[in-house]
């Protein structure tokens, strides 16, 4: 079972259809929407500020969620994968973002809907990305505009599949 802990008086609060991967960490002042996911070693950790979280959020395999004391919240939209190890650090992630594996994101950035970050990108401290962008890079930078096409075929279906793949783990409790 998940790891689900109060923290100086938050305790984490969760919509419907929710799946957490036996050894996720789900802690304080988290609140998350419907149809979310927090798969296998990854951690949300709202215990020095909150953590918000949209609707249909999944959390891959051994990413983090965390803010910084007092400055830095994180606030994650609807839609969004985060992808295997990535780090998501006080920052504002907005609809309908595909963050990719390893990607680290640091505090007061803000990432603009139907956006890709690329596997391995690091974005700034307080860097602002356009919407319908695709970045990469150490640091990232914009590479191309993204089609309706790529965020119907990226985005919207990981995040679809998400939900699936957790209905597989739920038929088995």
């Amino acid at each position: 079972m998940a790891l689900i802990k109060s923290v100086r008086g938050f305790l984490p609060q969760f919509g419907e259809n929710c799946f957490f991967a036996d050894n996720a960490s789900i802690i304080g002042d988290v609140i998350m929407g419907n149809d979310c996911s927090v798969w296998f070693n990854a951690v949300v950790r709202g215990d020095v500020h909150f953590i918000r979280i949209g609707n249909k959020v999944n959390i891959q395999d051994g990413a983090v969620i965390h803010c910084t004391y007092q400055k830095a919240p994180t606030t994650i939209g609807n839609n969004v994968s985060i992808a295997h190890n990535a780090i998501v650090h006080g920052c504002t992630v907005n609809d309908n973002v595909l963050i990719g594996m390893g990607a680290i994101i640091m505090d007061h950035a803000v990432i603009g809907s139907n956006t890709i970050v690329a596997a391995g990108a690091l974005i700034l401290e307080n860097s602002v990305l356009e919407s319908e962008s695709i970045y990469a890079g150490m640091p990232a930078k914009k590479i191309k505009s993204i089609s309706k096409e790529l965020v119907q075929g990226q985005i919207e279906r990981i995040a679809n599949s998400y939900i699936t793949y957790a209905g597989w783990y739920k038929q088995d409790y």
